[in-house]
């Protein structure tokens, strides 16, 4: 029995899925199971933040927990314990590429990822970290633009990234949490292809039918209108991880097909998967 956190969000529902489709016994954490639309086989669990004995239950006859960080939030530490009392042995956490395994940490995501991972290392369970890029869902963003309007709005339109499709990093994590050899790993999963924000926006565009305007936002424009949602040390940090790579290769890195065994999903086979997102 695995257990997945976060198991109604972008990566969780592939990975439900993906686990239940190689033969798993799947427990899905949710903080509302009567609404989690999951797949019948799924064994679903409910999660509150405040009642930390939600996790413990949850735990009960697991083998492996999957941790999206995002979906456990300040409760890594306890559910880490728990994992150890109830005899589970293998770990796998959601992390980012930005985490650096020497030196200080150039980002404050990064910072915040490195602990996570310090306290899952910490325990005495076998463990991995998939440390991933961004998401190809992260340019859902657009959408409201794109629909209304016709126009994609960024910083930095000449920033290159490897946008990664979230089915594919649950397909890094169905090998991990089900195959042996992963103890101590770090992954670092990437999309198949290195492109720049205005190229997204132009594969947005074929897929939908449509012809996009890109506009450049001033990085001071967008500081304002992102923080709104976004902590500022997220805003900073991704303006200056776009500045820095204006001109540049994105990070790409092979471990995806390494696991899978497959090239990663294209960012224009994503848009076109999406396109009624956009329309």
């Amino acid at each position: 029995m695995i257990l997945v956190t976060g198991a109604t969000g972008k990566v969780g529902r592939h990975l439900v899925a993906g686990l239940l489709g190689e033969g798993a016994a799947v427990r899905a954490l949710t903080r509302d199971p009567a609404s989690a639309k999951l797949p019948p086989a799924a064994d679903l669990a409910r999660f509150d933040p405040d009642q930390p004995e939600t996790i413990s239950r949850a735990l009960v006859g697991t083998t492996a927990v999957f941790i999206n960080a995002t979906a456990v939030g300040s409760q890594i530490t306890g559910l880490m314990t728990a994992a150890a009392s109830a005899g589970v042995g293998r770990a796998v956490l959601l992390s980012s590429f930005t985490v650096r395994d020497h030196g200080a940490q150039p980002y404050s995501i990064g910072a915040q990822h490195q602990a996570l991972e310090a306290a899952v290392a910490a325990s005495p369970l076998d463990w991995a970290f998939l440390r991933c890029g961004g998401f190809a869902a992260n340019t859902l963003a657009w959408a409201p633009a794109i629909r209304a309007e016709g126009v994609v709005r960024a910083p930095y339109l000449q920033a290159a990234t490897a946008p990664i499709a979230e089915q594919d990093i649950a397909a890094a994590a169905v090998t991990v949490l089900l195959g042996d050899g992963h103890s101590g790993a770090r992954y670092v999963l990437t999309g198949p292809q290195s492109l720049t924000q205005a190229e997204q926006a132009h594969a947005i565009g074929v897929a939908v039918g449509r012809n996009l305007q890109t506009e450049e936002l001033p990085p001071e424009v967008f500081r304002r209108a992102a923080s709104a949602h976004m902590a500022p040390a997220a805003v900073d940090d991704m303006l200056r991880h776009f500045a820095s790579y204006v001109g540049r290769t994105a990070e790409m890195s092979p471990d995806l097909e390494k696991l899978t065994g497959r090239a990663g999903t294209t960012f224009a086979e994503w848009a076109h998967e999406h396109a009624a997102r956009f329309r």
